[in-house]
């Protein structure tokens, strides 16, 4: 019994440049993923100290998706934030805020707030200090590790915060195949960050007058949420 050779049996040289072809073709259609990771409290407080408060009303996804080119694809908006404490008006706006966000797909990752009292000594006034805990490091850790799992090709960091410089240093000089931009919210530009990310650029106010939320926004189980008033 004649034994056919390797080379008969898949057809030879001839079917392996091919399938090499083929597969060339494949990659070059495949898109470049984009995760992003927002810091929900560098970009609110950027929006409000550069006069962008009307623009709290944001779809964060349409934002990021504003950004993508037709070789990407956005596979994933994962949003930094803590719960509001002690102040139930607050509260209530964040919520519905929230909850929005989460009826697009984004994905919330929650760190601790924490409410300081603070007295004044002349007028006995008390007021609140806001402080939150958790969220750099949540946003961090999830940056390496979605990079270690291979979830994304470039990685969007939305911040201006200069605790994010070791974490956007390590992926992009440990990931080779891999890039780390970053969006700084307005007024939040910071040249620390600036120098360790691929690229950056500044989120201008028309981006984020073009990504708000209509005046309600349906969840998916029907549920009607209606823009917080002053918003």
């Amino acid at each position: 019994m004649r034994h056919r050779p390797k080379d008969a049996i898949f057809g030879g040289a001839q079917h392996k440049d091919k399938f090499k072809h083929r597969r060339m073709q494949a990659d070059e259609k495949k898109k470049l993923r984009v995760m992003a990771y927002v810091d929900g409290s560098n970009l609110y407080f950027g929006m409000i100290e550069s006069g962008a408060r009307k623009c709290k009303w944001l779809n964060v996804y349409q934002l990021m998706k504003s950004f993508v080119r037709s070789n990407q694809e956005l596979v994933g908006v994962k949003f930094f934030t803590s719960r509001i404490t002690h102040n139930p008006p607050k509260e209530k706006r964040q919520t519905t805020y929230l909850e929005a966000l989460e009826s697009t797909g984004v994905e919330l990752i929650y760190g601790s707030y924490h409410a300081k009292f603070e007295d004044c000594r002349e007028c006995g006034h008390q007021w609140v200090v806001p402080s939150e805990k958790m969220t750099d490091v949540n946003l961090a850790t999830h940056l390496i590790m979605d990079a270690h799992l291979d979830v994304y090709d470039i990685a969007i960091v939305v911040s201006g915060d200069s605790d994010f410089v070791p974490c956007i240093e390590a992926v992009n000089t440990t990931f080779l195949d891999k890039s780390v931009v970053v969006f700084f919210p307005p007024g939040r530009h910071n040249n620390s960050v600036a120098e360790v990310a691929r690229a950056n650029q500044i989120i201008g106010r028309p981006k984020l007058v073009e990504s708000q939320f209509p005046p309600k926004v349906v969840k998916v189980d029907g549920y009607v949420l209606e823009k917080p008033e002053g918003w």
